[in-house]
């Protein structure tokens, strides 16, 4: 499969970048936007990005199809990419486009100044908003998700963007923007990628110089070291590391559903290999159910077993496969000398999937790449004093309880400072509209104008 050449066409490689290519690059996507993007209205832009999105569900999209053909480029094996291709595209309707922007901006009662539709209400308050006109991303090396969600919020605000990805991981951020390019020329002519290890001050000064707003995705001491380096006047929003995990109520563990939700739990540890902000470290079990915990956690390893036949973990680099031996080993002596607070369960012959049983509640940071504790408490108050040492820092709860439980545990969760409660098995799937870390997606990148009168 051919590609245009303009795939080939990026801006060149760090050694042969200067801060001049970098302010020329800026100043080239801010005129293009002004031509061409600001100009556009929301419900064409909205449009647009559906009907992409349904291209990039089709097999046969070529974009799509480079993207799986090269699926090693990316760093996850071609199952696993095609999973996640498949649950991120899914979300972007033209339904649940027009839902953000309605949570995010409002409807009638607030326009975007300067754009076709910026009559004012009549009826105050009424509102403007102005969005950056020159949004940065520096994303994280780990997800492609969030740098194509920032893309994606970026060109609904009309702004033009320039992303820069970690080392080695340009690849899909660079391909999705091109198959923008392809549909829409003008459109694609507000979006560059470019690539670089992280630390350059010479580029990175260049392009926060020129920065309305800088967005970063990436651990916390890289969040810091870009907000030091910002002008007072940019604005700046930090995803920072988080982690999550799940619990299952004691309430749910009965009849056929038990086997349902460890096949729910197993696509939360297979979705992006675990390497996701939002993937589970531990599932708490509550004792008491039709299950016991340690049975949830062989369970769990039979499925995440029989997954790994029709969804392969793939290669993993000598040091993360090293790290999981060695804690391997750890588990091995203690379920060896205490076979009833401590059981273990793995792939053999791989590291590819590992399952601890551990008695102790305490919340552990699992090595990732499919491997997860499960752990037993008496309910949900025992699990969140177990996992204390982590609160401020958890993203995600997958929760399996009854229905009724539900409003309970999920005001528990929220005071104890969980930002996200979702159904176990779609950890890794958030809603478009899902108000990350729990901030607004939208709202926070504009500048709002309360008009009185």
């Amino acid at each position: 499969m051919n590609l245009p050449n303009y795939f080939l066409a990026d801006l060149p490689p760090e050694a042969t970048l200067s801060p001049a290519m970098i302010f020329e690059a800026c100043q080239t996507l801010k005129r293009n936007r002004e031509k061409f993007l600001a100009p556009r209205s929301t419900p064409s832009l909205v449009n647009f990005l559906s009907e992409l999105a349904a291209d990039w569900l089709n097999p046969e999209f070529p974009f799509r199809r480079f993207a799986l053909e090269n699926a090693a480029r990316t760093g996850f094996p071609r199952p696993t990419l095609e999973r996640g291709l498949d649950s991120f595209f899914q979300q972007l309707t033209r339904e649940n486009l027009r839902a953000l922007l309605t949570q995010e901006l409002g409807n009638a009662d607030c326009v975007m100044e300067g754009t076709d539709s910026s009559a004012l209400p009549s009826v105050a308050p009424r509102r403007l908003f102005r969005p950056p006109e020159f949004q940065v991303h520096i994303g994280a090396g780990n997800l492609p998700n969030p740098t194509l969600t920032s893309l994606i919020f970026g060109i609904l605000l009309r702004s033009a963007q320039f992303v820069k990805c970690a080392s080695g991981a340009s690849f899909l951020p660079r391909l999705f923007v091109h198959s923008i390019y392809e549909a829409d020329p003008k459109l694609g002519a507000c979006l560059e990628v470019a690539e670089w290890r992280g630390g350059n001050e010479n580029l990175e000064n260049a392009l926060f110089a020129e920065a309305d707003c800088v967005t970063v995705t990436g651990d916390d001491a890289t969040l810091e070291a870009v907000r030091r380096r910002l002008p007072l006047k940019t604005r700046f929003i930090g995803y920072g590391h988080r982690v999550s995990f799940a619990f299952v109520a004691a309430e749910a563990l009965r009849g056929a559903r038990a086997r349902h939700l460890v096949s729910a739990a197993a696509n939360d540890v297979i979705a992006w290999n675990q390497l996701g902000c939002l993937s589970p470290h531990v599932i708490y079990v509550q004792t008491g159910g039709g299950v016991l915990p340690e049975q949830f956690a062989q369970w769990l390893a039979e499925e995440l077993e029989r997954r790994e036949a029709s969804e392969p973990r793939g290669e993993i680099t000598t040091e993360e496969s090293a790290a999981i031996a060695s804690r391997r080993a750890i588990y091995e002596i203690r379920a060896a000398h205490d076979p009833e607070r401590t059981r273990h369960f793995f792939s053999k012959g791989s590291t590819a999937w590992t399952v601890i049983f551990e008695a102790d509640p305490r919340f552990q940071i699992s090595c990732l790449n499919r491997f997860i504790y499960v752990k037993p408490v008496a309910d949900l108050k025992t699990a969140l004093e177990a996992a204390d040492a982590i609160r401020g820092k958890v993203s995600t709860v997958g929760l399996a309880a009854p229905e009724e439980a539900v409003p309970g545990l999920a005001r528990q969760l929220a005071r104890w400072g969980v930002t996200r409660i979702c159904p176990l098995g779609r950890m890794q799937t958030p809603p478009l509209t899902w108000h990350h870390d729990g901030r607004p997606a939208l709202s926070d990148l504009v500048t709002w104008t309360d008009v009185e009168l």
